[in-house]
Order: structure tokens, then sequence, then C-alpha cells
């Protein structure tokens, strides 16, 4: 069948964002080397930009948001890329500058393509998705600069949203003391649930002014947010610390000082889950698949239809979404 349902987001002549279902046909994908029958892919705040028109998330329309895709390979011509295999893809420009995962069929390079490790179906990789992805990136940055569990606590800022609840619960599986922060009261039981030791307001890692350096609390940090947390949490690492971030909900700048680098050799780490070599990429998702797969991965999803993703989107965009969503693409 040549035709297929997607999400298609569109601009008319009045530069008016149109977003719904349509239909599209394969050779409106771009040529390329593997055709995906894509499942399942997850509702991310890119995608929630890119299904309203955001500028900077879609680069031309109409678009098919879904940064995040995982389904049976229907046509391949690389010798490493089976038809009939079971596949995710996630990051590189997909749901961004070209057409992503929120439609029946995705067409990529093979570079792009895993190989569905054992240990993981369908659902669950999307269950993991770029936030999985972009969780055990910052779990093997903390490692990689030698913060063990004996280190001591590590701090997960936005704890509640998909990274962040994701990091709470490999971290806790890998043994880590786990100090969870979240604006959402009502999350503190199910936080701990996941495996955070105890759970914090937002203010004790939001200070301003004050010392350049505070006090030492952190062995090392996941910060999903940015804005003034970040610096905060520079400023109260011990020394030798790590803190990693990805995340800009509160703002992009990042006002410091020398000092916490200087003073206490503390290491801020950027997370790019979009580019990350494919080897790195291969081997952190095999231990998505094992050693790291969270115990209590299907309570951090809820799975919804593609024709039902409106009402997410808004509430993504709203900061109400907790944990991970699942979009149901086709049986």
């Amino acid at each position: 069948m040549s035709d297929f349902t997607c999400y298609v987001v569109e601009k008319d002549s009045h530069d008016q964002i149109r977003s719904g279902l349509g239909r599209r046909n394969l050779s409106d994908l771009l040529d390329d080397e593997v055709l995906i029958r894509v499942a399942y892919s997850s509702l991310n705040y890119k995608d929630a930009l890119a299904a309203t028109g955001r500028p900077g998330v879609a680069r031309k329309f109409p678009h098919v948001p879904g940064i995040d895709a995982a389904g049976e390979v229907a046509e391949s011509t690389s010798p490493d890329i089976q038809k009939g295999q079971k596949v995710l893809v996630t990051g590189y420009d997909l749901g961004a500058g070209r057409w992503g995962g929120w439609s029946e069929y995705a067409r990529v390079p093979a570079e792009w393509v895993i190989p569905l490790p054992q240990g993981l179906s369908l659902v669950s990789a999307m269950q993991l998705g770029t936030a999985g992805f972009t969780a055990a990136l910052s779990v093997d940055a903390l490692k990689r600069h030698e913060i063990t569990a004996q280190s001591g606590e590590i701090v997960v800022t936005g704890a509640t949203g998909g990274v962040g609840c994701l990091a709470v619960a490999m971290l806790a599986k890998l043994g880590y003391t786990v100090v969870a922060v979240t604006g959402k009261a009502d999350r503190h039981d199910w936080l701990k649930q996941l495996g955070a030791a105890r759970v914090i307001g937002r203010g004790e890692v939001d200070v301003k002014g004050g010392n350049p350096l505070l006090k030492a609390v952190w062995a090392g940090a996941v910060d999903t947010v940015g804005g003034n947390v970040l610096p905060t949490l520079l400023r109260s690492t011990h020394i030798g610390g790590c803190v990693t971030a990805c995340g800009l909900v509160a703002g992009p700048e990042l006002v410091t000082t020398v000092f916490p680098f200087i003073l206490r050799g503390v290491t801020l780490c950027g997370i790019d889950t979009g580019w990350c070599k494919r080897e790195r990429r291969l081997e952190l998702w095999r231990r998505m698949a094992g050693e790291w797969k969270p115990d209590r991965l299907a309570e951090v999803s809820t799975e919804i239809a593609l024709k039902d993703v409106d009402e997410p989107v808004q509430r993504i965009l709203a900061g109400g979404i907790v944990g991970r969503t699942v979009v149901r693409i086709s049986g």
C-alpha cells in the first residue's frame, strides 16, 4: 500500500498552522536506505513544539513530528539492515529536518537505525525513547567522570519529566543515592517508588545571589531544567563532581563564575542525544535493555493513539505531563 496515515503539520497561505491526521504517499518521503513501518513513537517536548509549528524545530512545511520511532523494516537497501527486522530510531534529524515517527512509515539512513536490543519490546523501546537515551548518556557521563555509588548523593532536577524520572530509576538501579527535585507535591511517593532516596522542592536548587560557591552537597547532578538551577548546582557540587546538562525549560542562559571549576574541579558535561556516535549509541541501548533497564518502566509511561495526541501536546507544553507518553501508530 503506497498511502499511509500520519500526523501532518502544515502552514497555509496566511501563515496559520494546521495540524492533524492526514494521508500521504510513500513517494512523499525522502529517498533513503531503510523504510520502517512504525508501530510506536512517543511524545517529547520537541515534538509538541513541532506539532504546534513553533519556529526552530520544523524547518519546512508540511512536516511530520516524532523524534522517536520503533517498528519493523519494510524495505532496506543496506546489507546491515534486513527486511522484517525490528528496529528503533531516536535523534539525528528525525522529526526535525525530515519527517518523523508520527507516521505509519518513515524512511531513514541505515546509519540511524538501531536493531531492537534483546530485552526490549517495541513498546518498551519507546517508553525509553529519546528521554531514556538522554538519561543514559547522563548516567554514563557521571560514570566516566568516576562518580560512583559511594561518592555521595546525586541530584536530579525536573524529576517527574521523561528524562528526570528515567534518570532517577536508572541511577537507583545502579545503587546511587538519588535526590529528586520536583515542584509537584503529589508525586513524591511516585518518585520514591522509582528509587529516589528523598525528594526536595525546586527552591533548594534555585539559589539566587550569595557567594560564588555554596556549601558542597552533591557528588553529581543530572539537570534537565537549566536557567538559574544549573549554576546553583555547579556552586553546590563537591570537589571533583560532575553536573550534566540537557534541558533549558527554565531558560538557556548560564550565569556563573569560574570558581566551581578552578576551586573544586567541577565538570559541566553537556548532553547531546541528536548526533551521538553510533558505537556509543549501540552500547547504551544494550545497557538500557539490560543492567540499566528500570524495574518499573511500565509505570513511568502512558500509551495513547496517534489520533488522540493533540490534548497531550498542549499538556506537555504547559508542564502538565508526568513521565513518558508512548504514541501508538499502528498495531
